[in-house]
């Protein structure tokens, strides 16, 4: 059943309905899914415990519908092209069929290790078709995949191995990107000396670097995977029963664990794949994002597979061996869809024109952004020099915790605006509201963006801790889902999200918590306090400016600035090490020792003429000597 949206008059049209019904709506986008049973009620919801259900009731196994379904009608059809970090590699591809039976035999491989239904396994892996099998094995005998992603630390990796008592880890030996062979393996090893919870270890031969393999807890996939039959009936799962759980940094220093669960995930992200980015039968769909992030979940894994689509799936970097390589990949598999980050374009951008035109580029179809707002310019030569004037670009905006897009044009059928998500998708009740919570109507108006209504594939929780969801999301303003982001509407009526208004920093499109930047700093043993803003950033989109107060005198700034870069590499990964660092005697604190971040940002900002009033501050002398100071 083909559920995309054919003209924007039908837009409006399902939108209204949408609002008007929303139950009816829903229930109609899950009624071509193969079901085990039906469900006994559409939606059960309040956002004041919160507590939302969608289709109760329910008995289904979502890779049955992003595989078995499919089988019959397009079995033989490619699934997934794998394009290796060489180019001079041998690359993969697997049909529906062949993705199927990997997927069976992997899921009888972890059920061999004592897998079961309800069990939570931690994936640290590259971009390697094995992620996805993975991925889908874990659904399939209903065990919850907490994916993260291999360029975290191994602090990180077991802060979320020991957060969801996971009792399995899968990873590989090592991994390529660009030019670098890179660890894996040994990283896990490390964080494994303090998680007890974790009984087998199952490693992909992948670089051939040499491991060390601890002796009844490590095995290798390959020799594992051939003790495994390829037929595996899929275990019902209840509609709510938990599907995975993505951890994503937030104001506090600790990761939360955003628990998703199956049927109403499963139906939002097919209906907004098919929607967004208006797939047709047989086109070649590529998004950029690595499985270890939310993108990677909802629009690499879940909705194109559910849609019966073929991907791109690829290990590698855009500029390895050259600034060309996703223009020469989009020309080698005739791409017709290409879904890749703000910062990924302002990066390549500023290599030139002599990459993009050694390469054809005429399959694109649609283009995609997606992780943070792009900026006018990246989106101009985005438009113009990779989609030739031709393509419209679908700016999407949504989170891990949405699960799915939730602002977007339809491709070819809503009129763009540059650096505008534009409208919300059918089903997406959006308000702005103002710092009291009073909702400001009509349009040209600013405020904090908030949703009034649940949608399908919406957080249910934060494992272990349903409190702190609560707190989170629903807390700052009673009856809302406040999502964090300040937004504009327009005369036009179109949405422009205008960034964080808690304390969380975009970096490259992936959210980092600023007080867990700033929990890794303090690691150094020569730091005292430290306080951590975003600024922008020309490729990032927002870069990590810190300021930092150390214990002594220090000769050598050029040297304690690796060396706490080393340690928040160390503590967190090399996305969160700042990009500049001020040492500072003290910071700006008001009376009651509250940081005023404001100043702070500000100065990162380059905007010292206009730091505002600091009457309240314990010692307004801090920010003179903060602003000459600046970096």
């Amino acid at each position: 059943m083909d559920t995309r949206i054919p003209s924007l008059e039908k837009y409006q049209e399902e939108f209204e309905r949408s609002l008007a019904s929303p139950e009816a709506f829903w229930a109609e986008k899950a009624e071509h899914f193969s079901w085990k049973k039906k469900w006994d009620q559409v939606l059960s919801w309040n956002f004041e415990e919160p507590h939302i259900e969608w289709f109760a009731g329910g008995k289904l196994n979502i890779t049955e519908n992003c595989l078995d379904r499919h089988l019959e009608k397009r079995g033989d059809q490619v699934a997934y092209y794998w394009e290796p970090n060489d180019p001079a590699a041998a690359g993969k591809s697997y049909t529906y069929k062949e993705l199927h039976r990997e997927v069976c035999a992997c899921a009888n491989m972890l059920k061999g290790l004592g897998a079961k239904k309800g069990d939570r396994i931690c994936i640290y892996m590259p971009m390697v078709p094995e992620l996805t099998i993975a991925v889908l094995a874990c659904a399939r005998i209903g065990a919850i995949h907490s994916v993260v992603f291999a360029g975290f630390s191994a602090a990180s990796l077991a802060s979320r191995i020991q957060d969801c008592d996971s009792m399995l880890v899968l990873t590989s030996d090592g991994a390529y990107r660009g030019p670098k062979s890179i660890a894996i393996k040994s990283v896990v090893d490390e964080a494994l000396e303090i998680c007890p919870s974790v009984q087998k270890v199952l490693v992909l031969k992948h670089t051939n670097v040499p491991i060390e393999m601890v002796e009844g807890r490590d095995l290798y996939w390959q020799e594992e995977i051939q003790k495994s039959s390829a037929d595996c009936p899929a275990e019902p799962m209840d509609a709510e029963d938990m599907l995975f759980i993505l951890y994503t940094s937030g104001s506090t220093g600790k990761p939360k664990g955003v628990v998703h669960t199956t049927a109403g995930y499963m139906v939002y992200t097919e209906y907004t794949f098919r929607n967004v980015f208006q797939y047709q039968e047989g086109e070649v769909y590529w998004c950029t994002a690595d499985i270890g992030w939310i993108t990677g979940h909802s629009y690499m894994v879940y909705g194109p597979l559910l849609a019966g689509a073929t991907s791109v799936l690829f290990e590698g970097i855009p500029t390895f061996p050259d600034a060309g390589r996703f223009w020469q990949i989009i020309d080698k598999y005739h791409v017709n869809i290409f879904y890749t980050a703000p910062t990924a374009i302002r990066s390549l951008q500023l290599f030139g024109l002599d990459f993009p035109t050694q390469y054809s580029l005429s399959s694109l179809r649609v283009l995609g952004t997606v992780g943070e707002p792009i900026n006018e310019e990246a989106w101009h030569w985005y438009h113009q020099h990779i989609g030739k004037g031709n393509c419209p670009i679908v700016d999407t905006w949504w989170q891990t915790e949405t699960g799915g897009i939730m602002i977007s044009p339809l491709a070819g059928i809503t009129p763009l605006k540059p650096a505008f998500a534009t409208l919300p998708l059918p089903g997406v009740q959006l308000v702005i509201v103002d710092q009291e919570g009073k909702v400001l109507l009509g349009n040209g108006v600013e405020g904090n963006l908030c949703i009034q209504f649940p949608w399908p594939s919406m957080i249910r929780t934060t494992y272990g801790d349903h409190e702190r969801c609560k707190q989170n999301y629903f807390s700052t303003y009673p009856g809302l889902y406040f999502t964090g982001d300040g937004c504009k509407r327009d005369e036009d009526g179109y949405y422009r999200i205008t960034g964080r208004v808690d304390d969380v920093i975009n970096v490259s499109g992936h959210r980092l918590g600023t007080a867990e930047i700033e929990n890794a700093i303090n690691q150094h043993a020569d730091v005292v306090e430290s306080a951590v803003v975003g600024y922008p950033h020309e490729i990032k989109g927002q870069g990590i400016y810190a300021y930092v107060i150390c214990s002594k005198k220090n000769d050598d700034l050029a040297m304690l600035r690796l060396e706490i870069m080393a340690t928040v590499q160390k503590m967190i990964g090399s996305i969160a090490k700042p990009d500049k660092i001020q040492i500072v005697s003290g910071l700006p604190k008001t009376r009651s020792g509250k940081i005023m971040r404001r100043i702070l940002r500000k100065v990162a900002e380059g905007d010292v003429s206009n730091i505002g009033d600091i009457s309240t501050l314990l010692d307004p002398a801090i920010v003179d000597e903060i602003k000459a100071g600046a970096i």
